[in-house]
C-alpha cells in the first residue's frame, strides 16, 4: 500500500504549491510540510527547491517522482487483479486514434480468437491523454505514436510507419507542389494539440527553422475520420500517416502530394511505466499483440 507521506508528495508534484495540494488532500498546509519533511529526512535529500517563488522539483525529487507514480500504478494493477476470478484476464490499455482506427480492430480480433475469456479495456485519446491515463493508473499500457519520455517508460517498438502529404485528386494548389515550402499557400488541417500526429510535424518544421504558423490557414480537428472527409472534399491538405489512409489512398479518394525534401517515418510505440512490477507480463501481452 502506497504510504499517505508519497501521497502527499505526489499531489504536490502535480500542483506545484503546498496550499492548492492541501486542499486536494483535505488536509492542513502544515500536515503537507511536515510529510514532505519526513520524507527529505528519510531519503537524505532536498525533494524541492524554489526558484524565486516558484516551487520546483529537485533532481532527487524528480527520481522519487517518477518510481512513485510507477509504485501508484502498479498497486491499483493490484487490486485490480485481486477482484478478478483467476479464471479472467483482464487487460486495461490505450490506443492513440490513429493506432485505435487503423491496428486495433484486426489485433483484437486475433487476440480474441486465441484468447476468448480475456477482459479487455480500451481507451482512445492522443498521446499525451494516455500518458497521464498511464501515470494515474487508469490503464495498464498504451499503444502511442507520439513522443515520450523514454526516462520514466518502458517501451517496445510495435511498426515503422511512413509519414506524408495527402490531398483530394482534384485539389487546386495556388503553386505546384515540389516542396513543402510549396504548400505554405494552402489551408493545413491537423490534429488537435497533445495528438501524435501532429506533433510528428511540428518538430520536423522546427527541425527545418519552420512551423505551421507558415501556412496561409491552420484549422485544427480532433477527429481523424473528419480531416480525411474534409482532405477529400478539398477543404486542405493534411499530413497524416500512410497507414491511416492506405485504403483512401488505393481507391483515389486521397492522393500523396509527392514532395522531394519530405521523408518521414515514425515508430508506433507500446509503452508502461518503466520499473513497473508487472513489466512480464506486459511485456508477454505485447508478444501476443505482435503474433
Amino acid at each position: 500500500m502506497l504510504d499517505f507521506r508519497m501521497e502527499t508528495f505526489l499531489a504536490v508534484c502535480q500542483c506545484m504549491n503546498f496550499t492548492r495540494a492541501s486542499e486536494k488532500l483535505n488536509i492542513t498546509q502544515p500536515a503537507v510540510s511536515q510529510h514532505i519533511r519526513f520524507l527529505e529526512k528519510h531519503y537524505n535529500t532536498k525533494l524541492f527547491r524554489y526558484e524565486g517563488k516558484k516551487l520546483r522539483l529537485t533532481g532527487a525529487g524528480e527520481i522519487l517522482r517518477n518510481a512513485s507514480l510507477t509504485m501508484m500504478h502498479d498497486e491499483i494493477s493490484l487490486q485490480s487483479a485481486m477482484v478478478k476470478s483467476e479464471e479472467e484476464e483482464e487487460i486495461r490499455f490505450g490506443a492513440t486514434r490513429t493506432v485505435g482506427d487503423v491496428l486495433m480492430g484486426s489485433i483484437l480480433e486475433k487476440y480474441l480468437g486465441k484468447y476468448p475469456d480475456a477482459d479487455i479495456h480500451m481507451i482512445v485519446d492522443n498521446t499525451q491523454g494516455l500518458l497521464k491515463r498511464l501515470d494515474d493508473g487508469e490503464i495498464d499500457f498504451a499503444l502511442v505514436e507520439g513522443f515520450f519520455k523514454k526516462t520514466e517508460y518502458d517501451f517496445r517498438k510495435f511498426s515503422d510507419e511512413n509519414y506524408i502529404a495527402v490531398c483530394g485528386p482534384a485539389y487546386p494548389f495556388k503553386k505546384t507542389p515540389d516542396r513543402i515550402e510549396d504548400l505554405f499557400g494552402e489551408r493545413l488541417l491537423m490534429r488537435e494539440k497533445g495528438s501524435g500526429t501532429r506533433e510528428v510535424l511540428e518538430r520536423w518544421l522546427d527541425s527545418h527553422n519552420l512551423s505551421a504558423e507558415d501556412f496561409d490557414k491552420v484549422m485544427e480537428v480532433g477527429s481523424l475520420h473528419t480531416i480525411k472527409e474534409l482532405t477529400k472534399a478539398g477543404c486542405g491538405i493534411t499530413f497524416l500517416y500512410e497507414a491511416a489512409v492506405r485504403e483512401e489512398l488505393r481507391t483515389g479518394a486521397l492522393v500523396r502530394i509527392p514532395l522531394k525534401d519530405f521523408r518521414v517515418s515514425h515508430e508506433f510505440t507500446f509503452i508502461w511505466r518503466r520499473g513497473s512490477i508487472y513489466a512480464d507480463r506486459y511485456r508477454e501481452v505485447f508478444r501476443r499483440f505482435s503474433e
